[in-house]
C-alpha cells in the first residue's frame, strides 16, 4: 500500500489569534475527505497558544488524548481533580472514557507554548476516566527510539487504552536508526518535529508526516539533525 504523506504546508490551518493550529487530519472547521485519519489515529494537531490563553473547560468522551509540549508549558485542570503543569520533556495522557471535562492554558504570561495534541480511538469504551503524565530524559533517545506511550502498565511509559505505541528519537545528521513495529498488524505514522529524514526511502522534512502500512521494520536516516515521533496504531477498529 502506498504511504500516506502529509506535507507541512498542506495541513489545515486554524488561526484564532490566541491559537494557531495546524491539522494533519480533518478537525473542527477543517475538513478534507482524503485526510480523515490514519487507522485509529484520528487527530494530530500542532498547536501554538499565546501567553496566558488557552482552552476553557470542555468535555471529551471515549478518546485517548495525548499532549506533548515542544516548547513552553501547559496548565491543566480537569473534573477528576487533577491540577498539573505539563512542561517540555513531559507527556500527558487522558483516557476520557465515559466522560470528563478539562481546561488547558499556556502557563506563561510572556512566551508562547507549542504542543502536539493527538487523539487515538480507544480499545475499550466507557471506561473510568484516567490521567497520567511523565517526564522523559532526552538523553535516552539519542540516535534511538525512546518509548513514551504503551498499552502495558510500566513505570517507564504512560498507559494508553489501545494497542498503540508512541516513540521519540533525536537523530544526529547522517546517523541511521531502525523502527521495528510492536505489532506487525499495525501501521506507523511518522511525524518530523525538527530536521529532515529519509524513512524507508521516503524523504520527509520538518513538520511533514508519513504513514506506512507495509513492512515491519523501517530504516531511518537523518539528512540533518532531526527529532522524529513514531505513532504506531491499529489500522482497523
Amino acid at each position: 500500500m502506498k504511504p500516506m504523506y502529509h506535507e507541512n504546508q498542506s495541513r489545515g490551518l486554524s488561526d484564532h489569534g490566541w491559537l494557531k493550529s495546524r491539522h494533519t487530519f480533518s478537525f473542527a472547521d477543517y475538513y478534507n475527505p482524503e485526510s480523515m485519519n490514519f487507522g485509529l489515529l484520528r487527530v494530530l494537531n500542532d498547536d501554538i497558544v499565546t501567553p496566558s490563553m488557552g482552552f476553557g473547560t470542555h468535555p471529551h468522551e471515549n478518546m485517548e488524548i495525548i499532549s506533548i509540549p515542544l516548547s513552553g508549558a501547559l496548565r491543566h485542570q480537569d473534573s477528576m481533580g487533577n491540577k498539573h503543569i505539563i512542561s517540555t520533556g513531559e507527556v500527558q495522557i487522558m483516557s476520557a472514557g465515559r466522560g470528563i471535562t478539562h481546561s488547558e492554558y499556556n502557563d506563561s504570561s510572556s512566551e508562547d507554548v507549542n504542543f502536539l495534541q493527538i487523539w487515538v480511538l480507544p480499545k475499550e469504551r466507557d471506561i473510568t476516566p484516567r490521567y497520567d503524565q511523565k517526564f522523559f530524559d532526552e538523553g535516552n533517545r539519542k540516535n534511538r527510539f525512546q518509548l513514551l506511550v504503551a498499552p502495558e502498565n510500566s513505570e517507564e511509559t504512560v498507559l494508553i487504552n489501545q494497542d498503540a505505541w508512541f516513540s521519540l528519537a533525536d537523530i544526529e545528521a547522517e546517523k541511521q536508526v531502525i523502527y521495528e513495529k510492536n505489532d506487525k498488524k499495525n501501521g506507523v505514522y511518522f511525524f518530523v518535529i525538527e530536521g529532515s529524514v529519509n524513512i524507508d526511502g521516503n524523504a520527509v522534512k520538518r513538520r511533514d508526516g508519513l504513514g506506512i502500512v507495509d513492512g515491519e521494520t523501517y530504516p531511518i536516516v537523518a539528512q540533518s539533525k532531526a527529532q522524529l515521533l513514531a505513532i504506531e496504531v491499529p489500522l482497523v477498529d
